[in-house]
């Protein structure tokens, strides 16, 4: 779930008690191409004030309409499909002929203003929280979720994941480390940053993240990953990144990267092979991390890695020029960044 929704729910909290109706709006399942993914959430005040996005916006107008026109506010959940065909598609401004579903939820009262202000609260602890809506009374419960659940309307129940669903581990509590994770958070990672040298993680001071001070190889472990996983190398000490690596290659990480030079990326994959990785597990390595932008200041190394693993976490396949670049580009980093070095 991203900070935009958990905003949404939020306004819904809030506009609730101060005594309007709110229609929640929730993305269900898209075809083709459309402006917001599944689980994007949209509010709309009984007086037509918004929140939230489902859509570029012409879908928003006409939510608005039929709130005001129709009722819907003061009925059952709902649910709702734009964009069936061309002529529809183009006229509330779905892209290439998409498809969007959604599911109309009515909020009114002291119940439901509950129900939102306990899931805010749960999502803000840092819970990953699944929320069931009954389609036919209008009642919503809140149970703990999986990270592998997802968004699923069975036509009775409507079920919503919310919190943190990304992990991101990293391993170092260096300069990089600090702009990489305050990036990070703002992406809705839930970061854990291990580093067992105190000379590091005493000044470690970035708010929103989780500090671990263990060795990186029993963090690994004790995390758990999963397909929602990441995880990046950056002290420059293959006693610590070689150790977090050698575990996280063997789960599911969606993304295990480490910074270094494409010479010392090789040999980091020579000694991990004297851990018994196999070629396919090696092969997951993203070393050097990080795409080819130019990069030459700490935050701009960041971004150029988090670009990366966002990549790696929508599916994206980077463009072969990139890669290379990328490899040639942490050469010159390594003969600028000073304390930086890559070599």
């Amino acid at each position: 779930m991203d900070s935009v929704n958990l905003e949404v729910l939020r306004a819904c909290q809030r506009w609730i008690g101060a005594g309007h109706r709110v229609l929640l709006v929730t993305v269900v399942k898209t075809w083709g191409s459309s402006p917001r993914p599944e689980g994007s959430m949209l509010a709309v005040r009984d007086d037509g004030t918004v929140t939230g996005s489902v859509s570029g916006g012409c879908i928003e107008d006409d939510l608005i309409e039929r709130g005001r026109r129709h009722g819907v506010m003061r009925t059952r959940p709902q649910v709702a499909r734009y964009g069936i065909d061309a002529d529809e598609a183009h006229r509330f401004g779905l892209p290439c002929g998409g498809t969007i579903e959604l599911v109309l939820e009515p909020l009114d009262g002291a119940n439901d203003a509950q129900g939102i202000a306990t899931l805010c609260a749960r999502i803000e602890a840092g819970e990953l929280v699944a929320r069931t809506l009954d389609m036919s009374s209008g009642t919503a419960t809140l149970a703990t979720a999986r990270a592998t659940e997802g968004v699923t309307l069975d036509g009775e129940r409507f079920v919503t994941i919310h919190g943190p669903r990304y992990r991101l581990l990293v391993i170092g509590a260096g300069q990089l480390s600090s702009y990489l994770c305050r990036i990070a958070t703002g992406l809705d990672y839930h970061v854990t940053v291990c580093d067992p040298r105190e000379d590091y993680t005493q000044a470690w001071d970035i708010p929103g993240t989780t500090l671990v001070r263990t060795m990186p190889d029993d963090t690994v472990l004790g995390m758990r990953l999963d397909r929602r996983s990441a995880v990046i190398a950056l002290t420059h000490d293959p006693k610590l990144d070689d150790l977090a690596l050698m575990e996280a290659l063997k789960t599911p990480a969606f993304y295990v990267g480490a910074l270094g030079s494409r010479r010392n990326n090789a040999a980091r994959r020579e000694r991990l092979r004297e851990f018994d990785l196999s070629d396919a597990q090696l092969a997951r390595l993203h070393g050097p991390a990080g795409i080819y932008i130019g990069s030459r200041t700490p935050p701009e190394i960041a971004v150029s890695i988090l670009a990366e693993v966002t990549a790696a976490k929508n599916g994206v396949s980077l463009p072969t020029i990139l890669q290379v670049e990328g490899a040639k580009a942490a050469r010159e980093i390594a003969a600028s960044a000073g304390s930086l070095c890559l070599a």
